[in-house]
């Protein structure tokens, strides 16, 4: 892990809400003048800390959209299964986050798509792949109650234990 000083984190706090602010302008929002702040930045994006710049798309202004959270087991535990399916969901556009997990459940996955029948046949295409997918269970969103995006950097990075 790379140490991060104060200004680092200001950096990274101001990018985490505010992605399209000028070089210029995110210097001067951290009090650092915008030579010593385009290096620091280069730095963050150099050590991979800073992963890439995204908008936030307000789907339900842009298109009708069911957002779908399911968990999966797969019925084979070997590493040759694990590999299989992660190479099968990087190639699916839906499928927008998907995390191995510990426990009972071998992944969780994000999907968004235009509606319920289209999120059954992304899941009866993964069935008929033959990925050894033991059970799956669907969990719809009804309602977006928070979707920050942005971590909690001012406690993740504290150095005070609670």
């Amino acid at each position: 892990m790379i140490r991060l000083d104060d200004r680092d984190i200001a950096i990274l706090k101001v990018l985490t809400r505010e992605g399209r602010l000028s070089k210029a302008d995110l210097a001067r929002r951290i009090n650092l003048s915008p030579t010593p702040c385009w290096e620091r930045l280069k730095r963050l994006e150099k050590a991979g800390i800073i992963e890439g710049y995204n908008a936030r798309i307000a789907l339900k202004k842009t298109a009708p959209h069911v957002t779908v959270f399911v968990t999966l087991e797969l019925d084979n535990h070997s590493a040759g299964a694990f590999q299989l399916f992660e190479q099968m969901v990087e190639t699916q556009d839906e499928i927008v986050h998907c995390w191995a997990l510990g426990g009972g459940f071998d992944y969780l996955m994000q999907i968004v798509t235009r509606d319920v029948d289209t999120y059954q046949r992304l899941i009866d295409r993964l069935l008929d792949r033959g990925l050894g997918l033991a059970r799956y269970y669907t969990y719809i969103v009804t309602k977006d109650v928070k979707s920050s995006g942005a971590p909690p950097l001012d406690f993740l990075l504290s150095s005070q234990a609670d």
